[in-house]
């Protein structure tokens, strides 16, 4: 068997559940014995899968597990022709416990790379960040950034901190069921363009994951844009390559 096919066999192990996260795998020379290959053969295979962001490689602690078994970036259910989102998103396999946590809330000023999205650099933006887990084991960094003036709405009749804002650790407000966050808060939205690329993952996302800065990943980027071709919100979403982009669009 080659690095490869070790690769492969490891990785088809790790989705399975077989090699959970965050334990040990074996070392070069075990790994070497147990398929019956070089020792430079089995560092190539790990070498394979730390690039696939699937395990980390520690000085003294050995090979790591990075990953659990596969999951959905799954980015919602799509309605034409405002996008209107019926299910947030849901792990590969039923009995998976999905979970998500608020990390980062501010206010800031756009940088440059925001032009790129239809916001002005210096512009007053709100960024939020959520870490998306399944089974306690992360699986999407996203980052929605949206205009200060937008993301600082209320609902009507509602006077306490605007839900865009509510700070990190606070019981999230969310609207009545069947309503829409856009319809909920007035806001203009006609439209989401998804750009998705495969590419080296940011700091913020390869520390939610605990892979090295520069593991490859799926970037998927959601623009939202009003009736005026102004932006509404932009969403990032960051997930490791082990998993799969998914999305449902009804007719």
């Amino acid at each position: 068997m080659n690095a490869n096919g070790i690769a492969t066999d490891i990785r088809q192990k790790i989705a399975a559940g077989e090699h959970r996260y965050g334990t040990r795998l074996p070392s070069v020379r075990d790994l070497a014995e147990q398929y019956g290959v070089s020792q430079q053969t089995a560092a190539a295979a790990y070498a394979t899968l730390a690039a696939l962001g699937l395990v980390r490689t520690e000085r003294g602690s050995g090979t790591i597990v990075t990953a659990g078994p596969s999951a959905d970036a799954h980015l919602g259910t799509f309605t034409p022709p405002d996008l209107a989102v019926a299910t947030a998103w849901k792990p590969t396999r039923q009995e998976g416990q999905a979970s998500e946590e608020t990390t980062l809330v501010r206010q800031t000023a756009a940088s440059k790379a925001m032009e790129a999205w239809g916001i002005s650099e210096g512009d007053q933006v709100v960024e939020r960040t959520r870490i998306r887990s399944v089974d306690g084991v992360p699986v999407q960094h996203k980052l929605t950034v949206m205009p200060y003036e937008l993301a600082a709405r209320r609902p009507d009749g509602y006077d306490g901190i605007p839900p865009m804002l509510a700070p990190v650790g606070a019981e999230p407000v969310r609207p009545p069921q069947g309503v829409r966050v856009a319809d909920w808060l007035g806001w203009d939205v006609v439209g989401t363009s998804c750009v998705i690329t495969t590419e080296p993952m940011d700091q913020a996302a390869c520390d939610a994951f605990k892979v090295p800065e520069g593991t490859p990943g799926y970037r998927i980027v959601a623009v939202t844009k009003d009736s005026a071709g102004g932006t509404v919100s932009v969403t990032v979403t960051t997930a490791p390559l082990h998993h799969r982009v998914t999305l449902d669009i009804v007719g």
